[in-house]
């Protein structure tokens, strides 16, 4: 599995460009993600691309969990600050997980018996990892939303 999961992890590393740009024009026109219709195209490729590129480091990480606490602690305050509903900003990163899926379904990547067993054991590990990120995004949106709860 570690073999099939590098190359899953290295095709999205390698295209995080071209999947961010495919990720950017589903959340423009997404009625889940209607936060970021009117947002610069620039600025959420951006959002996709950083997600890609730092895939890697969480993904084999010892304490995935706190990889992603690290890496999505900024994701989350970003989008509060911007004021995007949390069930957007999750929503958001569900649709990245999903473009970069599509985008290793589309390369064939699994293309045999044994590599669709491995995706799926692949696909378990990425799951496992996008659970991390929901919860450490959720809860420093709620950490933010205490601090604030004072002064309102």
């Amino acid at each position: 599995m570690k073999a099939f999961t590098a190359k899953l992890v290295d095709l999205t590393q390698k295209n995080a460009e071209e999947i961010a740009l495919h990720w950017a024009k589903d959340v423009k026109t997404n009625a889940k993600t209607f936060s970021y219709h009117h947002e610069p195209e620039e600025k959420i490729i951006s959002q996709a691309r950083e997600f890609y590129n730092n895939f890697q480091m969480m993904f084999f990480d010892e304490s995935p969990y706190e990889q992603a606490k690290v890496l999505f602690d900024r994701y989350a305050e970003e989008r509060y600050q911007e004021g995007m509903p949390l069930h957007e900003a999750l929503y958001a990163l569900i649709l990245m997980r999903r473009h970069m899926w599509l985008y290793a379904e589309f390369q064939s990547l699994f293309n045999s018996e044994v590599q669709h067993r491995q995706a799926m054991e692949s696909l378990s590990r990425t799951i496992l990892m996008f659970d991390y990120i929901m919860y450490a995004v959720a809860k420093k949106f709620w950490k933010l939303m205490r601090l604030e709860a004072p002064s309102k």
